[in-house]
This record gives structure tokens, C-alpha cells and sequence, in this order.
């Protein structure tokens, strides 16, 4: 379909059909790294397309005086598009990989690779970025989780990762997946320099690794 051409316009669809539920413009902004107009233009192309459906709402199920004012939501409206698109099985692949690491019994290993891949990325990033020179630094940390599809989100001291990029197999086989996920988020900490504490604590909908900070940031 040549509507889904787009890398950044397929990206946001496929980001909606994965949450099965209504997102907003800002939750797709931050889970792909790019400003929310720019989310905003691919979501309503998509919605005018009829591939998305439009609704109004207020995030978090705030209501009353100071919610705010509703948010525009967008959802699946085509759950039989997969039939349009050439079929890409990186998930089946993905899983009999984790299948033959628990089999095997190669989970330390892959976690060892896991924070390799995670420490790598992360100096890669804070090398890269002028605003800090080579500082170590939230921020860099903040925009890899972005990249990567977790759309963190800062509140109560923690940072909470909305999306777990894994979880297409992460069900299937979650000691292995989700031991390398821990690790791989404990590279990109360290490669980061941010004094950070990881935890295990699986919430509805959001991946179960929780990063929580030493002080406070303000939330967004």
C-alpha cells in the first residue's frame, strides 16, 4: 500500500496497531523521535485514509476542572490490513532464537551481549550530542528510550517505559526476553553516566522494567 510508504508514516501506524488501544499524537511523538506535528500529519493522514480511527479523550482518565482540554485520540480501524501488506515474520524468527537460548541454557550470555549492545548505543549517543560534548546526561538516555519504541515518560521519580518494544515475543518467552531487555536497559544507564536504579515491576500495558531516579525531573 503506498500510503504506508512513508518509513515514519508506517512506523506510527504500526506503533497504534501494537498498543491496541487509543493513543494520542504526543504518545506517537515521543515513541518515534520526532516532533508532534510532524506525528500529527502522518496520524491524520492515516485517519482520512480510514485506516485509523479518530476520537476526542482525556489522557489518563483525568476529569472535572483542570483536565484539560480532550486530547485527540487514534486507533485501529482495519484489523484485516495485514492482508495488504507483505507479511514480515521477524517475529517468528525472533521467538525460535529465544526458544533455542532458553534451550540451550545461553541466557547469561545474551544478557552479556545484551549490555554490550546497551553501553555501545549508549556512548555512541552522548558522543554525538553537541549540547552535552560528551557529558554524561539524562537527556541522551531519555532520546535512545525514545528511538528505541519504550516512550518513556518521567513522573513520581520514576521512569516508566509505556511501550515494551519486545512484546511480540516477550509473551512467548519472557525470562529470556525480558532478562535481555533488563540488561540491554542497564547498558544504556551505565554507557549514559545516569545514576539510575533498575527494578522489575511489569504495569498494565507498559514494559516491566522501571528506571528510578535519584531526584526528581519535571514530568512530562
Amino acid at each position: 500500500m503506498r500510503l504506508l510508504g512513508d518509513p515514519v508514516r508506517r512506523a506510527a501506524y504500526e506503533l497504534v496497531v501494537s498498543r491496541k488501544r487509543a493513543v494520542s499524537r504526543g504518545e506517537v511523538a515521543d515513541a518515534l523521535g520526532v516532533s508532534r506535528t510532524l506525528a500529527a500529519f502522518h496520524l491524520d493522514r492515516l485517519a482520512e485514509a480510514e485506516l485509523l480511527i479518530v476520537s476526542q479523550g482525556r489522557l489518563g482518565g483525568r476529569t472535572g476542572p483542570g483536565a484539560g482540554r480532550p486530547a485527540k485520540l487514534y486507533r485501529q480501524a482495519r484489523p484485516d490490513l495485514d492482508l495488504l501488506i507483505p507479511p514480515r515474520r521477524y517475529d517468528l524468527a525472533a521467538t525460535l532464537l529465544a526458544d533455542a537460548v532458553a534451550s540451550v541454557g545461553a541466557e547469561a550470555e545474551v544478557q552479556r551481549l545484551a549490555r554490550e549492545l546497551g553501553r555501545r548505543l549508549a556512548r555512541e549517543e552522548v558522543a554525538s550530542d553537541p549540547a552535552t560534548g560528551g557529558a554524561a546526561s539524562t537527556d541522551p538516555l531519555l532520546r535512545i528510550l525514545r528511538n528505541l519504541g519504550y516512550a518513556p515518560r518521567i513522573a513520581a521519580g520514576e521512569i516508566r517505559l509505556s511501550n515494551c518494544p519486545f512484546h511480540a515475543i516477550a509473551d512467548q518467552n519472557a525470562p529470556v526476553v525480558c532478562g535481555m531487555n533488563h540488561a540491554c536497559l542497564e547498558g544504556l544507564v551505565e554507557g549514559c553516566g545516569a545514576e539510575l536504579i533498575l527494578s522489575m515491576d511489569p504495569g498494565p500495558g507498559d514494559c516491566c522494567v522501571v528506571l528510578h531516579l535519584p531526584a526528581r525531573l519535571p514530568e512530562f
